[in-house]
């Protein structure tokens, strides 16, 4: 690794295009460059952005050595092309990542960009996707804004929109019988806050039609300190408190949550609360009803089934090299840069060999399938430019003997049980009642 006028450049397996090949056109040949951007810095860095990108580098690691995941994966690089990775820092804001962007198509010619944890960047990157042509997955971000209001040809996403989290969270209070008369909540203030709570708050008015909405604050991004949202909490007292917080605002309203006994008072569910897990380990009180936004993380490791080998070998490959286990950030970026391997080899097969461009990728994406750690993606909605897939929903619980965090009584949703259907804008399939709905 090292840095090029301040962005951290990941140069994978680069000495080994050095040798026997003929020229600056060979080595393009052989060599897939991909841009990839997440936060390594600031207060989304250290429960997300980094472990995401720690995730991101041992699959790439692997995937260039070959023959190191089961079938389909085992075949080196992307159709043999060695992958190289140009890694951006997410910090700073959309204006910044727009331009981050241009760069990234523009100057370092990369042939896909990967990118975007923050549903605000998600928003503006799309445009000046399309206005440069540039085959880009969004492999993270919630918001169900970006195809719901938008259409795009060289845009992805590859995982699941945040309706999915928050259907699933309902779906798991009802299924286990939890009283709710009243529920509050308590989001930051941007798109993901917001649609996530717009989300919590239609499924809940669907399976629990009777429960009143105490409140619904929205602290600013990056607030940290959240003493008076926690007052009013208490005052109050709802059977029930929802949060989509994420990152360093989620550690800190835990800390500052339970030293209050917030959690003794009002069941706390977190719609994407699994990746700080590893900071606050007991910490992290028992109780808590959370999801990884997938079949992620812990919840991933204790299903098995056919997948077990994929989610085995990467899970242990990461937890060797970083010394914890992977939470939902790696493996939203595995299962991103797998339906990446997939589009480029099914767009090879499709062209005779070649390199695609743009235009054969966001082909061979549209409407792709794909197995990952997370489970079985498809990408049907948004004209097939966006994925659903399976979910999970689980309990904190901590063992003192093995002196860590588990996941308890975890029930998992088939994708077609909490994702809207193919057409279906989020909020009217809400309001509607879940019309279509494949639950078992």
């Amino acid at each position: 690794m090292k840095r090029i006028h301040g962005r951290l450049v990941g140069m994978v397996a680069a000495t080994a295009l050095a040798a026997g090949l003929a020229g600056p056109a060979a080595a393009q040949d052989n060599t897939f460059k991909i841009g990839v951007i997440t936060f390594l810095s600031g207060q989304a860095a250290e429960s997300f952005g980094v472990p995401a990108w720690n995730g991101g580098q041992v699959l790439v690691d692997m995937l260039n050595e070959g023959g190191k995941l089961p079938a389909p994966y085992d075949k080196k690089g992307f159709g043999g092309m060695t992958i190289e990775a140009v890694v951006i820092d997410e910090a700073g804001g959309a204006t910044k990542q727009v331009q981050e962007y241009r760069n990234l198509v523009q100057r370092e010619h990369v042939d896909a960009v990967v990118g975007y944890v923050s549903s605000s960047d998600c928003l503006a990157v799309p445009p000046v996707a399309d206005e440069l042509k540039q085959f880009t997955i969004l492999y993270d971000c919630g918001t169900p804004r970006v195809f719901e209001e938008g259409s795009y040809n060289y845009v992805f996403r590859t995982a699941a929109h945040a309706t999915m989290d928050n259907v699933s969270l309902a779906r798991y209070l009802k299924a286990n019988d939890v009283k709710v008369t009243s529920f509050a909540g308590i989001n930051q203030d941007y798109a993901w806050g917001q649609d996530s709570w717009a989300d919590f708050k239609g499924a809940m008015a669907q399976l629990y039609p009777d429960a009143v909405v105490k409140t619904a604050l929205f602290p600013k991004f990056g607030a940290g300190q959240y003493g008076t949202e926690i007052s009013a909490l208490l005052r109050e007292k709802p059977d029930l408190i929802h949060s989509s917080n994420w990152g360093g605002d989620l550690q800190a309203f835990i800390l500052q949550a339970t030293a209050r006994g917030l959690d003794e008072r009002s069941q706390i569910v977190l719609s994407a609360g699994d990746h700080v897990i590893p900071q606050l380990q007991n910490k992290m009180p028992d109780g808590i009803i959370l999801g990884a936004r997938g079949v992620n993380g812990l919840a991933a490791k204790a299903r098995g089934g056919e997948l077990a080998g994929l989610t085995d070998t990467l899970w242990n490959a990461y937890e060797a090299k970083y010394g914890v286990f992977p939470v939902q950030a790696p493996f939203r970026m595995w299962q991103g840069l797998l339906g990446l391997k997939t589009a480029v080899e099914k767009a090879m097969a499709a062209n005779g060999g070649k390199k695609p461009n743009s235009d054969e990728l966001a082909a061979a994406m549209t409407n792709l399938q794909w197995d990952a750690p997370s489970g079985h993606i498809e990408m049907v909605l948004g004209g097939g430019h966006q994925a659903i897939q399976p979910n999970a929903i689980g309990m904190t619980k901590w063992n003192p003997e093995a002196k860590k965090m588990e996941l308890v009584n975890i029930a998992y949703f088939g994708a077609r049980c909490v994702n809207p259907p193919a057409g279906m804008n989020s909020q009217d399939w809400l309001a509607q009642g879940f019309p279509g709905a494949e639950c078992k």
